[in-house]
């Protein structure tokens, strides 16, 4: 998170990380998210937390990584040592992507096989753990009861005792991790483009697929058509592994208690919290759940 940084305090680190490069910094422009700066010549400088040296390092090491499979993805700028620390922060220098649209669920699954089937790198990448740092998540949760809380905390342990027996399916590979369509885009030329790859991970290639049955079977976000166009393109159906409800129950589960933390930040989203969990708990009946919508 870079939200503790006064914008002054944050193009401070950006021109100290651009002289340290020798990047002209003068023109910079924010963009969306915090911490983003678009440069002259196509360059893109990403400002991560104190905490995130290891995330970003990581980062850039997946991102060279897939250039030299030759898997098109986010580039980092050549012939720059990163992350470049500055305070205490990362700092990244990227390739702005090309004129670009969403992909559709087929072009998300073209993406995700290509990087399922690559062997896996020669650096370190840390095993998913899924389950990991979610106490912290509920004991945070401010617009949940006690009650609610208690039924978190029971259901969390029910799910890592069902991930500790985790049926056997396709070998564990890079991973994209957070999954979703904006993690995959298409160039106007038709180059279909891995750009979500910060929280890339080694884990079960079917964590990526299970989003999608997710977007369709739960949220009702895709229809049962472009579900089966991803299907094809991938090749495999996920909900017909023995392991789909398993990581569907984490995956929505980890949702909810995304859902929870907007609220904690942002009152308007308390009702799509509170109906995440009454979802989740079994209140809402089959699914799809009407009214489960993204977070933005």
């Amino acid at each position: 998170m870079t939200s503790d940084v006064t914008g002054n305090g944050m193009q401070s680190i950006l021109r100290a990380a651009c002289v340290g490069v020798g990047i002209d910094a003068s023109d910079a422009e924010p963009v969306d998210a915090p911490g983003v700066y678009r440069l002259r010549d196509g360059i893109v400088v990403r400002i991560g937390g104190r905490e995130q040296k290891l995330a970003s390092s990581r980062e850039v090491a997946v991102a060279r990584w897939l250039e030299t499979c030759g898997v098109s993805a986010t580039r980092v700028i050549p012939n720059i040592p990163q992350p470049v620390v500055v305070d205490g922060r990362p700092v990244t220098f990227w390739q702005e992507l090309p004129p670009h649209h969403p992909g559709t669920p087929g072009d998300v699954a073209q993406a995700l096989e290509q990087l399922h089937r690559l062997p896996l790198p020669g650096f370190e990448l840390r095993r998913m753990s899924p389950l990991a740092r979610v106490e912290d998540d509920i004991a945070a949760a401010q617009t949940v009861t006690e009650d609610d809380r208690r039924w978190l905390r029971k259901h969390l342990e029910e799910l890592r005792g069902r991930w500790k027996v985790l049926p056997q399916g396709l070998p564990w590979s890079v991973v994209q991790g957070a999954g979703g369509g904006d993690g995959v885009v298409v160039g106007d030329d038709g180059d279909v483009i891995l750009a979500g790859l910060g929280r890339a991970v080694i884990g079960p290639p079917e964590w990526d697929l299970v989003h999608t049955a997710i977007e369709c079977w739960t949220a009702a976000a895709i229809n049962a058509s472009q579900y089966a166009e991803f299907c094809a393109r991938y090749g495999r159906d996920v909900t017909r592994w023995d392991g789909f409800y398993l990581l569907r129950d984490i995956q929505e589960f980890r949702m909810a208690l995304q859902s929870m933390r907007a609220a904690a930040l942002d009152p308007t989203y308390q009702r799509q919290a509170l109906r995440r969990l009454a979802c989740i708990r079994g209140d809402e009946g089959m699914r799809p759940w009407p009214g489960w919508a993204d977070i933005d």
